[in-house]
């Protein structure tokens, strides 16, 4: 059960990571033609904190798989599994069909979701979640900083 669970974490994180790389497109001219907010951070800062968190999301669901009971696993697992199907609806609805409303509803799950997923790592480490922290700071802020485009533009 421990390693399936693990891979089912594992290949989640890999849909996560190739859904995303599908979907977000920051070079074209539409998403440099959009209204930026002034805190935007720059594009550097997503380049450092996207491989940190595929890597640390990675790792908790194997943790998570090998040291809690099947219940709290398959809970962690089912509220990843939304949390990404939450993720790569905002990047299809943001950069394909510039739903910008619609992204920034399903950010803003993730940033939620990502919620219980800490409360639920730190039954298993708390180093895992000081881990986690960076991910859940991140995509609150990124849900902040989608709706703000929503409203800019």
């Amino acid at each position: 059960m421990k390693l399936v669970a693990s891979s089912i974490g594992v290949a989640l994180v890999l849909i996560y990571v190739v859904g995303s790389g599908l979907w977000v497109n920051t070079g074209d001219g539409w998403y440099r033609g959009l209204n930026q907010p002034s805190w935007q951070p720059p594009d550097f800062i997503f380049g450092i904190i996207w491989p940190y968190n595929f890597i640390v999301l990675g790792f908790a669901a194997v943790i998570v798989s090998n040291r809690l009971s099947s219940a709290l696993v398959a809970t962690y697992l089912s509220v990843f599994a939304i949390s990404v199907a939450c993720a790569l609806t905002w990047a299809y609805q943001f950069y394909r069909p510039h739903n910008l409303e619609a992204a920034s509803t399903a950010l803003t799950c993730v940033a939620v979701l990502t919620i219980a997923l800490v409360v639920i790592a730190s039954r298993a480490s708390w180093p895992l979640v000081l881990a986690l922290m960076p991910y859940q700071i991140w995509v609150s802020i990124a849900s902040f900083l989608s709706w703000s485009y929503a409203r800019l533009n």
